[in-house]
């Protein structure tokens, strides 16, 4: 897969608590990375800034096409889905996610 075909950027955002952050990060390398593979992600990278009392999570997962970002299961691209853990550790739940399209690289 060439950077030429990757046509967008899904850009997810998520705050955790900062003494739980380690353990979401584990959680979400383990369960949340090879999903976004298996759907057609080219490239999944996960950035973490930490504060005093939060930490903040940002997953961007790059795509040749939105279809591919909602895979068979159909439905609007920019929908946030979850990980069934993500209630346990998330701050608040983001309901919606930010979809790029990337005109040069």
């Amino acid at each position: 897969m060439t950077k030429q075909e990757t046509q967008y950027a899904r850009i997810w955002r998520g705050r955790v608590r900062r003494d739980k952050a380690d353990e979401y990060q584990a959680y979400w390398l383990e369960q949340g990375v090879e999903p976004l593979k298996a759907l057609g992600a080219t490239e999944v990278h996960m950035m973490r800034e930490d504060d005093i009392s939060v930490s903040e999570f940002l997953t961007i997962s790059y795509w040749r096409s939105l279809a591919e970002m909602t895979g068979p299961r159909g439905g609007e691209p920019a929908h946030a889905h979850h990980l069934p853990r993500d209630k346990e550790f998330l701050i608040d739940l983001p309901e919606r996610v930010q979809i790029l399209r990337i005109l040069a690289s």
